[in-house]
């Protein structure tokens, strides 16, 4: 057994551990109660008890023989083993100068046996004891057997009450866990929910009332007159999509306010087993995006309206170049170049600018709309094949220009030159690079003159600058084949 510990001599400090085990919970415990039934036939006494010494009473957890629950502390026997782990006995307590004056020795229920067990704590304070009491002197002590029965039994006692005493912090400190989490969820700006299997709501956050003006729903389905009318459709379809597979939902929709109004809400949930096998339980909140919605939707229109000056300024100065070569026939071949360079760009454009969300981005659509010019009675001069990547607008430009001097020198020198001629082109996955092979196919003899002229400059920067890449060219019995890479990084930027 624990033996009791120097600092617990201070009655203070013993008390404080007395009060941690919550001694009225403990009242009529069955396992305390099984303990004092079996000590009194252990001991073959007629009374049993489980005591606790309080500041001012001793109290009783468990009793076998007595109808009292408490007695006060100045006349307890127990205190007698307050710093002891060694058991108490007392054969004749009319006879014992510790204990013949005392009222429960004197008055009823005139004690004169007893034995007691001390019971010390994990810590090594004093709570009481385990004891038997007579009211008839005993001419012979407990056997070795008989004691030994008691420490065990003692033992037993302290493990239950050590025992409450740890599923009391617990719950305690689950409480505390669960009361910070209640309000950092009562705290948050969104409106917090959660619905059991079957779908029924079991929780809101205060929230909910402040934006809606109502009490909570019930079923998933008394939710649905707060979304709007327009939104109700593709939102509960989704709901019971998600709802049947256990598979995270996400929506945006508007939200019925208290005002009557209608604001956009982001509405995100998600499926929880708290153990394997256990149902499923759904964790969500609302969040307000009304202002975001709306900022994006002014920046959208601002977007719409900076691509189509920017169109506009692509015509003006592709007229401007038209109109100047007219005027001075001598720049008219500069002029032809540079608003072909121009057009390509524009048509990079066209494919970056916002469109509607069916719009695809891809590098399989920026290049098929910058080789479109190039169609020959048999269909497309150029083909492209290979994988498909998302382009950013960033990306979108270098890729035009380079593709455009491609074409061009092979529309003056190369395989679209000639009836006949193609091109295929390429893309392949790389890891971190997308790698393109541009090759020409039936075109006019062609051999490296060692000139690197200003489009070779143009192709080499864009590649090797803002799409991080390489740049390799030789010349075949066919024609021209260019071999590139573009980083990844640097197309999705």
């Amino acid at each position: 057994m624990t033996e009791p510990q120097a600092e617990f001599s201070d009655e203070s400090a013993r008390l404080e551990v007395v009060e941690s085990f919550d001694a009225e919970a403990l009242e009529g415990d069955a396992e305390l109660q099984a303990i004092v039934d079996f000590a009194a036939k252990l001991c073959g006494a007629p009374v049993s008890v489980v005591t606790l010494l309080e500041q001012e009473t001793q109290r009783f957890l468990a009793k076998q023989g007595i109808e009292d629950i408490s007695t006060p502390r100045k006349a307890a026997f127990c205190n007698q083993t307050i710093g002891s782990d060694e058991m108490l006995e007392v054969m004749d307590a009319t006879v014992d100068p510790r204990f013949a004056d005392n009222p429960l020795v004197t008055d009823p229920p005139d004690i004169r046996y007893y034995a007691g067990q001390p019971l010390v704590s994990e810590e090594g304070a004093s709570l009481g004891t385990l004891c038997v009491i007579d009211t008839k002197a005993h001419d012979e002590p407990l056997s070795d057997f008989q004691r030994q029965g008691m420490a065990v039994l003692a033992q037993a006692a302290i493990r239950r009450l050590e025992a409450r005493r740890s599923a009391k912090v617990a719950e305690r400190t689950i409480a505390e866990r669960e009361e910070r989490l209640r309000r950092m969820i009562e705290g948050v700006p969104q409106i917090a929910w959660s619905a059991d299997a079957d779908g029924n709501f079991d929780y809101f956050n205060g929230r909910w009332k402040e934006v809606t003006g109502t009490e909570a729903p019930r079923v998933s389905s008394d939710w649905r007159p707060f979304v709007h009318p327009d939104d109700a459709d593709e939102v509960f379809a989704e709901w019971q999509r998600c709802f049947a597979a256990s598979e995270s939902f996400e929506v945006e929709y508007r939200l019925k306010q208290a005002d009557g109004s209608w604001e956009w809400v982001l509405s995100l949930a998600v499926p929880v087993a708290e153990r394997g096998g256990d149902a499923v339980r759904w964790f969500g909140t609302l969040t307000d995006i009304h202002e975001v919605r709306a900022a994006l939707e002014e920046r959208d229109l601002l977007t719409h309206e900076l691509s189509h000056r920017i169109k506009n300024i692509f015509a003006v100065v592709i007229g401007l170049a038209t109109l100047k070569a007219r005027n001075t026939p001598e720049h008219a071949p500069f002029a032809k170049e540079l608003t072909d360079v121009l057009s390509s760009l524009g048509r990079a454009h066209e494919f970056v600018r916002p469109h509607g969300s069916g719009h695809q981005e891809s590098l399989q659509g920026l290049l098929t709309t910058l080789f479109s010019p190039y169609i020959g009675p048999a269909g497309p001069r150029v083909k492209v094949s290979g994988i498909d990547t998302e382009v950013s607008a960033r990306a979108a430009t270098p890729i035009a220009l380079v593709f455009h001097e491609l074409a061009t020198n092979s529309a003056k020198y190369g395989a679209l030159s000639v009836d006949g001629g193609h091109v295929t082109l390429e893309a392949e996955d790389c890891g971190d690079t997308i790698a393109l092979t541009w090759r020409e196919h039936c075109g006019p003899p062609v051999s490296d003159g060692g000139h690197r002229g200003f489009g070779s400059r143009l192709v080499e920067m864009s590649v090797t600058g803002q799409l991080q890449g390489t740049w390799e060219r030789h010349f075949e019995r066919d024609g021209l084949v260019a071999e590139l890479t573009m980083a990844k990084a640097a197309l999705a930027d």
